[in-house]
């Protein structure tokens, strides 16, 4: 089936396959939605399945030369256009437009996929506008923007506008899981949470040493119970591992702040999380209060980071606030 590895995107999916179903694809489609909710895969997908060699519309065989050549990256009918450096350049518009007054090498259809197109300044914009208002046949324009908002007018108005929106923390889970097999049910979903449902961003926060930090945080505070020296002890020498990262000190606060946020849902009677319900017992001994303050002890800690606060005292503050 077309498009069944694209998740949570079911108007996407009921558009593009009714076009292709119909013969009818529009000659130029503009993906608008935030990042890593799946418009490049689905319009890699679109490309695989056009230039498959086989007949029936059941998705790409992978075995024919069309797709050979597409998943090597050697199809000479597929032109990818992104930004250099900040922007997309007219330059790169007009490079386009010579090789579009050409016919298709090898497929009946040439596949443009433009990215980022909200980068593009009104000069280059105005001159894809023009391919736009004569749309040269026998080429289909792929364009994908995180927000449309930039965009000429004039372009969005030549395009069919599919929007692409984040996917639900389940949905999210369940390609974060696929991605990083390596990720427990929790890290998966977690870092979906924090990814707003934009499973392509999970990338930038999925540090192991990060998540293993997170995990042994968690049981500093939660463990110890009453016992609180030991959970200062704890606490202490894990502040200094914290103080060590490199890189991921700021996501390693997002994840604490949800597990508390989290914690207080389910006080208030909400739904608990099926991956962390093995800690329920340990945490039911915060009150609602207890809870806003180890949230605020981790919002008092990112802002003290962002003051450039000495990383050292600043993981031990927190640690011993969360450990109280």
């Amino acid at each position: 089936m077309v498009f069944s590895n694209i998740i949570g995107q079911p108007k996407a999916v009921k558009l593009l396959s009714r076009a292709m179903t119909t013969d009818r694809l529009a000659h130029a489609y503009l993906f608008s939605g935030p990042d890593g909710v799946g418009k490049t895969t689905t319009a890699m997908t679109l490309a695989a399945e056009l230039f498959c060699e086989q007949t029936e519309r059941s998705g790409p065989c992978g075995h024919c030369g069309g797709c050979v050549k597409f998943s090597s990256g050697n199809h000479p009918d597929f032109l990818t256009i992104r930004a250099q450096g900040a922007a997309i350049k007219i330059q790169q518009i007009r490079e386009l437009k010579k090789k579009l007054s050409f016919s298709p090498f090898e497929s009946g259809l040439r596949v443009v996929l433009m990215e980022d197109i909200q980068t593009m300044r009104r000069e280059a914009g105005n001159s894809l506008l023009k391919i736009l208002e004569e749309p040269p046949p026998d080429n289909l324009l792929l364009l994908i923007a995180s927000d449309s908002e930039p965009v000429l007018p004039t372009i969005v108005s030549r395009c069919q506008v599919i929007p692409f929106l984040p996917l639900t923390i389940d949905q999210s889970s369940v390609v974060v899981g696929s991605l990083y097999p390596e990720l427990s049910g929790e890290e998966a979903r977690s870092l979906s949470v924090l990814s707003g449902g934009c499973p392509g961003q999970v990338q930038a926060r999925n540090n192991e040493e990060v998540l293993r930090l997170r995990n042994e945080c968690i049981q500093a505070v939660v463990e110890p119970g009453n016992d609180r020296a030991k959970a200062v002890e704890l606490g202490l020498d894990l502040a200094g591992r914290m103080a060590d990262l490199k890189e991921g000190l700021e996501t390693l606060f997002d994840l604490l702040a949800l597990f508390f946020k989290e914690s207080m849902v389910v006080q208030l009677g909400g739904t608990e999380n099926p991956e962390t319900v093995s800690l329920a017992a340990p945490r039911e001994r915060w009150n609602l209060q207890q809870l806003s303050d180890k949230i605020l002890a981790v919002e008092a800690a990112r802002r003290q980071l962002a003051r450039n606060g000495n990383k050292g005292l600043v993981c031990e503050v927190l640690m011993l606030d969360l450990c109280k």
